[in-house]
């Protein structure tokens, strides 16, 4: 037995990549294609995006994507409505009506309910209280050196604000969370100038990038669900994977996406399920177009060492098969497919001519 396996490690040991950063011995079980399934993958014609929900098991719905941002942020811009008092100035009476902006910090409720510490003297506290409450909470995921905002996915939560009181349930817990997320709280936070503020979510829209998809999500299954066990590493993740593995994420989008003339390629997301990938490439009359490709891991990780573990295995896939070491297997012995799964699930939002 011994004499039969000898030769095959010898072949692969003579076909591994030379000093990589990411040396992994072969697998015991070969690699596998990438399948893609044409009831989910876009046509290079369609710039519409695909519909997120409708990748099963390898991709986060987009209720625990916008859940996920709202989680990892701690800051966004609230807008309220300008409401007037008796003592306004003649300009604020001139824009009545009309949305104001402004910063603001909050943390979350165990359902995902921004709660906000408001100073009684800010413009936005006055307007809340002297009209109904209505206002908006705009929040994107941490930019963290992104050159283009417009990939950052961002939710805005509409509802009513209304005063969070010392005899509620959650009270406690809320102000200690509250501390620890923005420790200049602990200041001010007992004065009788400022006081808590819930906003009781009446509606939730999610944009997932320019380009990517945007969706209303319902605010009940917003507040069921969960963020993902990834929030506040993936974009860490992505910035030291996009810094050292340009080849490998090249090799990806040539050989496990099969993208023609591929220019960049570029890791914009990383969760449990798996990871996205933008692939820009040379089209038609010499025109650059990006599309975005889901590849979900062959099985959910539980940790940041199972996410980089996941990823260096695609990025030696793709290397394997490059170098046309390719295994024509797509089930094992139990019946079960094993295949990488890819799906493209948006074309250029420019859309191709």
């Amino acid at each position: 037995m011994l004499l039969n396996v000898f030769p095959l490690l010898l072949l692969l040991l003579l076909h591994s990549p030379p000093c990589r950063s990411f040396a992994l011995l072969p697998p015991l079980t070969p690699p596998f294609h990438p399948h893609h399934l044409s009831s989910t993958v876009s046509s290079t014609s369609n710039s519409s995006p695909i519909n997120s929900d409708a990748l099963p098991n390898f991709k986060l719905t987009l209720t625990e994507k916008a859940k996920t941002v709202t989680s990892t942020s701690t800051s966004g811009t609230l807008c309220t409505l300008v409401t007037p008092s008796s003592t306004s100035p003649p300009s604020v009476h001139g824009i009545s009506g009309f949305p104001f902006g402004s910063h603001c910090d909050y943390v979350l409720d165990t359902v995902g309910r921004p709660v906000l510490l408001m100073n009684s003297d800010s413009q936005h506290t006055q307007f809340v209280e002297e009209g109904e409450g209505k206002v908006t909470l705009f929040t994107q995921a941490s930019l963290n050196g992104s050159r283009n905002n417009q990939e950052i996915s961002r939710v805005s939560l509409s509802g009513v604000l209304k005063e969070l009181k010392g005899g509620e349930e959650d009270f406690d817990e809320v102000k200690m969370k509250y501390s620890l997320a923005h420790t200049y709280a602990d200041r001010v936070m007992d004065s009788p100038k400022f006081k808590f503020y819930r906003l009781e979510v009446e509606s939730c829209y999610y944009v997932g990038g320019f380009g990517v998809g945007a969706k209303w999500v319902d605010c009940e299954e917003y507040g069921k669900s969960e963020p993902d066990i990834l929030a506040k590493e993936s974009r860490g993740i992505c910035e030291k994977i996009n810094s050292e593995n340009v080849d490998d994420l090249l090799n990806v989008g040539s050989h496990i996406l099969e993208v023609e003339g591929i220019t960049a390629a570029k890791l914009t997301g990383i969760d449990r399920l798996g990871m996205d990938v933008r692939v820009t490439y040379e089209g038609k009359r010499n025109k650059e177009f990006t599309d975005e490709f889901r590849i979900g891991f062959r099985i959910p990780i539980m940790s940041t060492e199972d996410a980089k573990s996941e990823t260096l295995k695609i990025f030696q896939e793709a290397w394997e098969k490059g170098e046309g070491m390719v295994w024509e297997v797509e089930e094992e012995e139990d019946g079960e497919d094993y295949s990488l799964p890819v799906f493209k699930f948006a074309s250029d939002a420019l859309g191709k001519s």
